[in-house]
Formats: C-alpha cells, sequence, structure tokens
C-alpha cells in the first residue's frame, strides 16, 4: 500500500485528460477520446479562463488520488505544465500510481511576452517527471518555439515526437479524434501493463501452508 492508498494489484489503466487554458471544445482530440473510447476521463480543472497553477495542481492530484487504478495522463497545452509541477511538487515512486503521460504541446510560460494568464505557470519545472512521457510538439506552434520545446522534453525526460506542421495540435488543426495520438497513448498504455505484469511476478509466491490454511478465518492487519 502506498501513500496514494493503491495496493498495487493489476487494473486497467484510467487515463486522465487535463486540457489547456479554455478547456477543450467538441471538436477537440481530448474531447473525441472521451466521447469514443471508454477509458477517457476529464479532470475538472476549474477556472479555465483564469487559471491558477496552484489550484489546477491540487484538482489534477485530487483526480489522481481518487482514480484508484494505475493513471495514464493525456495533457494538451497548458495542461501539460499543470503535470509538469505536480511532477516536480509530488513525491510518488517511479511510475505509480502515474505510469506514463502523454504532453502535447506545451507552451513556453518564460517568454516575454507570455500572456498573464498563464504566465503564472512559469518558470517552466525543469525537474524530470517520475513517470514515463512522451511530449509532442509541432513546428509551426504559436505558442512555443520547435527547439524550446524540445529542451523542455529533455528536462523533463520524455520522449519527444515531432508532428510537423500541425499548430497548436487543437482542434483547428484538423486532427479529428487524432488517430497518431491514440497510438502514443496506446503505446503507454501497453508499457503500464507491462510494468504491472512485471511486478507481479517478482512477488514472492504465498507459501504453501498459508494456502492450505484458506479453511481457517485470520485476522490481516
Amino acid at each position: 500500500m502506498d501513500r496514494f492508498g493503491f495496493s498495487g494489484e493489476a487494473r486497467q489503466p484510467v487515463v486522465l485528460t487535463i486540457p489547456g487554458l479554455n478547456n477543450s471544445g467538441p471538436g477537440h482530440w481530448q474531447s473525441l477520446w472521451e466521447e469514443k473510447r471508454g477509458d477517457c476521463e476529464r479532470v475538472d480543472l476549474g477556472s479555465w479562463a483564469s487559471p491558477s497553477r496552484n489550484a489546477w495542481v491540487t484538482r489534477l492530484d485530487a483526480a489522481i488520488r481518487e482514480a484508484n487504478a494505475p493513471v495514464i495522463l493525456a495533457a494538451h497545452s497548458l495542461g501539460c505544465l499543470a503535470v509538469g509541477w505536480w511532477g516536480a511538487l509530488q513525491s510518488q515512486a517511479y511510475g505509480w500510481p502515474v505510469t506514463g503521460a502523454l504532453l502535447v504541446a506545451p507552451p513556453d510560460c518564460d517568454r516575454m511576452e507570455t500572456p498573464e494568464t498563464i504566465g503564472g505557470f512559469g518558470p517552466v519545472p525543469r525537474a524530470q517527471l517520475p513517470f514515463p512521457s512522451i511530449l509532442v510538439a509541432s513546428r509551426n506552434d504559436p505558442y512555443i518555439f520547435f527547439e524550446r520545446a524540445h529542451s523542455i522534453g529533455k528536462n523533463w525526460g520524455s520522449e519527444f515526437i515531432d508532428a510537423g506542421y500541425a499548430g497548436h495540435i487543437n482542434a483547428d488543426s484538423g486532427l479529428g479524434d487524432w488517430a497518431f495520438g491514440q497510438s502514443l497513448l496506446e503505446r503507454l498504455i501497453d508499457n503500464a501493463q507491462e510494468q504491472a505484469s512485471a511486478v507481479r511476478q517478482m512477488r514472492p509466491a504465498v507459501p504453501l501452508a498459508q494456502q492450505d490454511s484458506k479453511a481457517a478465518p485470520t485476522l490481516h492487519p
């Protein structure tokens, strides 16, 4: 049992989608994933138009604690910064309960021209994330230079994916339900399940005497 109250038994991972500023509309890939997949649910960060770093991180932390299952985060834009700050401020063991994260189009909150609405999320945290992650960046994202996105991914320990010229990788990019993004998500899900299987195989076998005593009720701590 770890500090989040999970027992470590194998469960299908839950995918928490984390939008950015002003939330994600009906045509956004996050919304379409929630509609079409059975494993995605949105984190209600509140104050979508006037976000607060501390409030968002607190709400994200609550959602992770309440999941009662392995968690994979699928974040877009400013939601990536919320994930980055959660990883920097929490002390989870590597890979649990958050087993992976897909981080799409993080903005650069350290630029001089950063809008005040998101400036409170800077400076961009530099700490390596305590879980496997994939960072996806576009070469013509108006909110971050491609090289800067690569640098952030390196600091976070993320695998870096070049999305080509896809704007801010949102509904305006015409991605639909973004099949390529789902393939990246499935990689994270497969990795989480492989890690869970490996952990189970490393556990010591239950002694035969204990197995034979099933008929007699015993007290467990």
